[in-house]
């Protein structure tokens, strides 16, 4: 019993290829994603807003820390608002937002929006590192 074996033509391989190429060229969007549209001050600017004194918000899964004090959400509009009472400039409206790893992506939409909702410019505080040098 003689088999012969016979292989596809090469060419078969690089038409499959050139139709993949385009089946994902049409599939692909040419579009970006959108999402909801945020002023976010750039590192620059908050190095330098960092020496007055911002209003800090912390949400967390649980609530609503503004400044050190627990705050209701339904609260939050109208203590921003007396707070930003007498600041016209974009600058003396920084709010720095800080969240932990467990906070609800919905938790930190719904602050920021009443944030900017109030006027309020966000910024973002992440974890900091620093390097400690130890001596001999």
């Amino acid at each position: 019993m003689n088999k012969l074996l016979v292989e596809p033509a090469a060419v078969a391989t690089g038409d499959i290829a050139f139709n993949l190429i385009v089946f994902f060229l049409v599939c692909a969007s040419t579009q970006p994603d959108r999402g909801r549209k945020q002023d976010i001050p750039s590192s620059q600017q908050t190095k330098t807003e960092q020496k007055q004194e911002n209003t800090e918000i912390l949400v967390t899964k649980s609530g609503i820390v503004l400044n050190g004090a627990a705050v209701r959400q339904a609260e939050l509009p109208g203590r921003l608002a007396t707070h930003f009472k007498g600041k016209p400039r974009p600058e003396d409206r920084v709010v720095v937002i800080k969240t932990r790893p467990d906070t609800p992506y919905e938790n930190w939409i719904s602050v920021t929006s009443l944030v900017q909702d109030a006027g309020g410019s966000i910024t973002i505080q992440r974890e900091e590192e620093r390097t400690v040098t130890v001596g001999n």
